[in-house]
């Protein structure tokens, strides 16, 4: 039988750190043993998939609306997208396809998904995402381009080191805030990432809005720290939706479900991207 410690509470055994393993074993400077580029090969492999890339321009959809559009629309799913997870659909904007991934919801698997992407040929990364307000900077729904989110989740973790913010990258926001300048109503601000959305209570949400934090989301924090260990361009958005339904009729994304600014938005990043000979 294994030994117990007082009262009956299980033991425990002692670590060599007082910190938890996710910030005392974290080796940064150190490359993984395990590889999206030999994960995917193998994925290739099994499912007797061709060698090609996707898209240059990704998208991340966690919500899923406008890539159940692609799909049920009959868009092109991308044959070259090896990932056992997820299928990617690709939409027509005016110069080029972008390849879209849907449902990839929180930090882990949007990071999971986002490193596959650069292995297989995308070179820009847009996250859009849906997220609850916490300082109100309009009535929902709206977007915000996001500079900074707090590091409430896992992930980032194990790309950088311990700090309360993971950033974009200066020359991603010059980037974006050019690209969507014509893009009505946009807000330009900070987020909380959080791994736990039902954990939002109501001290978090204060500290939240005493750092001038506009919404909740799940994804951005470890979105930019993985940018900025690997120097990947990538740019996040929340559309916040609604007040973490504390009100009724909550949650409603605007036109066509949100569909159309989706389409919007894309329309005029790789309108830019691909005007640009000096990439980020």
């Amino acid at each position: 039988m294994a030994p117990c410690g007082l009262a009956g509470r299980p033991h425990v055994m002692q670590t060599r750190s007082a910190l938890p393993p996710i910030l005392s074993h974290a080796d940064f400077d150190q490359a993984s043993v395990f590889t999206p580029t030999n994960l995917l090969r193998e994925a290739r492999r099994q499912k007797r998939l061709p060698v090609g890339d996707v898209p240059d321009v990704c998208v991340l959809d966690p919500d899923g609306d406008f890539w159940r559009l692609l799909r049920e629309s009959g868009a092109r799913r991308n044959p070259h997208w090896a990932c056992y997870h997820t299928e990617m659909y690709e939409a027509d904007v005016e110069n080029g396809a972008v390849g879209v991934v849907g449902c990839a919801v929180g930090a882990p698997f949007a990071v999971l998904v986002a490193e596959q992407m650069f292995v297989s040929g995308c070179e820009l990364l847009i996250s859009i995402t849906s997220a609850g307000q916490l300082v109100p900077a309009g009535d929902p729904p709206y977007l915000v381009l996001i500079d900074r989110a707090l590091r409430d989740e896992g992930t980032s973790y194990h790309y950088a080191p311990p700090a309360t913010y993971s950033v974009i990258s200066p020359r991603c926001l010059e980037f974006a805030r050019a690209a969507l300048s014509q893009l009505p109503g946009l807000k330009q601000g900070g987020t909380w990432t959080t791994d736990a959305p039902f954990r939002e209570t109501q001290d978090a949400i204060a500290f939240a809005r005493s750092e001038a934090l506009l919404a909740v989301e799940m994804e951005a924090a470890a979105l930019y720290a993985l940018a900025s260990a690997k120097n990947y361009p990538i740019v996040c958005i929340a559309h916040v939706t609604n007040v973490m339904a504390q009100v009724e009729n909550d949650f409603e994304k605007g036109e066509q479900a949100g569909n159309a600014m989706f389409l919007q938005l894309l329309t005029l990043m790789t309108k830019m991207w691909r005007a640009t000979d000096d990439h980020l």
